[in-house]
């Protein structure tokens, strides 16, 4: 079993070429189609740990460069009064799930932040992103370990549109620096296990 990388967008990666030996898998943007490419690789491929990279918005003051993720919650589950915002009702999944690993908190949903929300303030979220939850929940539900690596992109207020192009790919070789100290014997990248990438249409 091999890990796997799995991203949004190609765009996240710049110019830089994927080798086709290499396992990165976009998904799309957003929850539901995080959710959909990664269960249908966990169901058909024998996977030893998923690694998410991509991009955040920045809710802590002076957040910057990559991060690794210690929990994600999230953020756009609002259901109140039948459970808490950020539980799904009538759902077994925790409002937020533990990476096992020492890092900042993350808070998923399908919005792209732009602005201050005391709810994320409140519960100290550092980053925003769209897709880590639902990448966490399903990890959960299939029994595999997960990691994330978010690059501070913007600031999630009213210039992140015009900061997230700008930034965009700018993380990718401070994430590959990453794993490659910390997956050594691996070529920066993991190496492909019968897996191809692929590139969901939006």
């Amino acid at each position: 079993m091999r890990p796997l990388i799995i991203t949004a967008l190609r765009e996240e990666f710049g110019d830089r070429e994927l080798p086709a030996d290499h396992s990165v898998l976009f998904t799309g943007v957003g929850k539901v189609n995080a959710a959909i490419a990664l269960t249908r690789a966990l169901a058909t491929t024998p996977i030893s740990l998923v690694i998410n990279f991509g991009t955040a918005g920045a809710i802590a003051p002076g957040l910057e460069g990559l991060h690794e993720i210690a929990k994600v919650l999230q953020h756009d589950m609002i259901a109140e009064p039948l459970a808490p915002r950020g539980k799904t009702p009538f759902d077994s999944c925790p409002g937020s799930i533990d990476s096992g690993r020492t890092g900042i908190v993350c808070a998923t949903g399908d919005r792209f932040v732009t602005s201050a929300d005391p709810w994320l303030i409140e519960r100290k979220v550092d980053v925003v992103d769209m897709e880590l939850f639902a990448i966490a929940a399903v990890c959960r539900e299939f029994k595999v370990p997960w990691r994330a690596f978010k690059y501070v992109s913007d600031k999630a207020d009213s210039d992140a549109a015009n900061d997230w192009q700008r930034n965009v790919s700018r993380g990718v070789e401070e994430f590959n620096e990453r794993l490659r100290g910390d997956f050594r014997g691996t070529r920066g990248l993991v190496e492909r296990e019968g897996i191809e990438p692929s590139t969901p249409a939006l």
